[in-house]
C-alpha cells in the first residue's frame, strides 16, 4: 500500500484568497509568537493590517502555498523601489509576512514559498532581498541564515513598538 504525498502549489494570491491569507497571518503570529515570544502583543490595529490583504496585493506580490486545494501559507515581496518597501539596499526586494497555517507547519512549506519569492525577485531584476526579523526570534533568524541571508545591522529598524533585525541575501 502506498500513500500519496500532497503536492504544494505556490502561486500568486487572488482576491478570493484574501480572507484565508489574513487569517493565516494573524493565527501564525498569535500561535508562533505566543509560544516563542510571550512578550509580543498583537494589537487589534496590527491584526487589521495583517488581514488587509487586498491593499497589500495592490502594491506588492503576495504568494500563497496551496496544499490539497487549500491555502496554507503566504509570503509577500515588494518590488525594488516600491513606496512601502522597507529595503535599505538599492535594487532590493523587501520580503515580509512569511506565515504558515499552524495546522500545516512542519511540512517544508516555508522553503517552497521562499524558493518562489526569491525566483520572482530575480525576475523583477532585484540584486538583493532585504527582510526584518523581530529581535530575539532566533528560530526565524536561523531559517533565513540557513538559506544564505546575512545579518545587516545597517538595515535594523528600531520602532516604538518593536525592534527589528535586518538580513539580506545577494541574488546570484
Amino acid at each position: 500500500m502506498s500513500c500519496a504525498v500532497a503536492e504544494v502549489v505556490v502561486r500568486e494570491a487572488r482576491p478570493e484568497d484574501d480572507g484565508a491569507v489574513g487569517e493565516i497571518l494573524v493565527s501564525g503570529y498569535l500561535t508562533r509568537y505566543a509560544q516563542k515570544m510571550p512578550e509580543v502583543v498583537l494589537t487589534e490595529r496590527r491584526k487589521a493590517e495583517l488581514r488587509d490583504v487586498a491593499s497589500k496585493r495592490k502594491e506588492a506580490l503576495v504568494l500563497v502555498a496551496e496544499l490539497d486545494g487549500k491555502v496554507v501559507g503566504t509570503v509577500t515581496v515588494w518590488r525594488p523601489g516600491a513606496p512601502a518597501s522597507e529595503a535599505w539596499l538599492p535594487e532590493a526586494c523587501d520580503l515580509r509576512h512569511l506565515a504558515i497555517d499552524p495546522a500545516a507547519q512542519g511540512r517544508g512549506l516555508s522553503k517552497s514559498l521562499l524558493d518562489e519569492a526569491e525566483r520572482r525577485a530575480r525576475q523583477m531584476g532585484a540584486r538583493y532581498i532585504c527582510l526584518h526579523v523581530r529581535r530575539g526570534n532566533r528560530g526565524v533568524a536561523k531559517l533565513y541564515r540557513d538559506r544564505g541571508y546575512v545579518r545587516a545591522p545597517e538595515g535594523d529598524l528600531d520602532l516604538p513598538e518593536v525592534l527589528l533585525d535586518a538580513y539580506s541575501l545577494v541574488l546570484g
